[in-house]
């Protein structure tokens, strides 16, 4: 009977302390969702665009972080939004995207060659001219 009693002790002592743990862990959760919460708060647009070869460029702009992300065959491109530039202008040390005027286009700077290129139609709803 003496040797039962501290084995009984010891097992409730592990129940107990692991009975604060998991509360523990369940703070831990909540503090996780209210992060998540704050990165939604990003101003964030997506755009595809399908050049006239039918490749398909897709285009995620983050404008609260000035971060382009441009997924094209299946590789991923994050860049920089640069100020200098015109218009909307991002890149990194070696690619380029820029939206000038509705014109998308996606290089390569050390190559000098354009892996993409869309230019947005623009219908004309100007006044049109008579001829007689």
């Amino acid at each position: 009977m003496k040797n039962i009693f501290p084995i009984i002790a010891i097992v409730l002592a592990f129940a107990l302390t692991s009975c604060k743990h998991q509360a523990k862990e369940e703070e831990v959760n909540q503090e996780n969702l209210n992060s998540t919460e704050a990165v939604s708060k990003d101003k964030i647009t997506k755009n595809v665009f399908t050049d006239q070869y039918g490749d398909k460029l897709e285009v995620t702009l983050n404008e609260t972080k000035n971060t382009v992300i441009v997924r094209l065959n299946g590789k991923t491109y994050e860049m920089k939004k640069s100020d200098e530039l015109p218009e909307y202008t991002a890149g990194n040390p070696d690619y380029q995207y820029s939206d000038i005027r509705g014109e998308i286009t996606f290089l390569r700077k050390g190559y000098n060659m354009v892996l993409f290129h869309h230019k947005t139609d623009k219908t004309s709803s100007g006044t049109k001219m008579a001829s007689y």
